[in-house]
Order: structure tokens, then C-alpha cells, then sequence
């Protein structure tokens, strides 16, 4: 038995020195540099390939990409803004009639 706990008092010291020296080692080395250059990805355009993805080809010119569909939608949420002044404003000039 004293055997046995002496082998394993050795591994687990062993194991503790490693695991202490192996922080040393790796900061000693510098600082890390990527493998790669990072590339910055735009959402829209991989959204505009991915959407354009199941088209042929041939036909991809005639579909709009989905970024411009999706600036359109932005454009008739300004027109509902526009609708809500005029609705205010049309009682006002007589636009339409007075309700009452």
C-alpha cells in the first residue's frame, strides 16, 4: 500500500508541476497572430447571394436583389408616416368632409 501511494503522490506531483509550467511556457512565447486575416462580412450581400442562390443563372438579372426589396419596404414606412400627418391635417384643409 505504501508503494501504491508513493506512485501516485510522484504522478500527482508530476502533473501539478505541468500544469504549473505550461502557462509560463505558452505566455513566454508572444503574443498570439491569427492564421487568417479577419474579413469583414456584410450581412445584406450574403443575404443577396444566398437569396439569388436557387435562381438560374440566366434569370438572376431579372430578380431584384433582396437588399433593394427590403429598401423599398423601409420606403413605405415613411409613406405610412406621410398618411398619418395627412390624415391629421386633411379635416383641417378641407380635404375631406368634417365628421359630425
Amino acid at each position: 500500500m505504501t508503494r501504491t501511494r508513493r506512485i501516485l503522490t510522484a504522478v500527482a506531483l508530476a502533473t501539478g508541476a505541468s500544469a504549473l509550467a505550461a502557462p509560463t511556457a505558452s505566455a513566454a512565447a508572444g503574443p498570439i497572430k491569427p492564421l487568417f486575416k479577419p474579413v469583414e462580412i456584410s450581412p445584406m450581400s450574403q443575404l443577396d447571394a444566398l437569396a439569388a442562390s436557387p435562381v438560374s443563372p440566366e434569370h438572376r438579372d431579372q430578380l431584384p436583389p433582396l437588399s433593394r426589396q427590403l429598401s423599398a419596404v423601409n420606403q413605405l414606412n415613411e409613406l405610412s408616416k406621410l398618411h398619418q400627418l395627412t390624415d391629421l391635417a386633411a379635416p383641417v384643409i378641407g380635404l375631406l368632409p368634417a365628421v359630425g
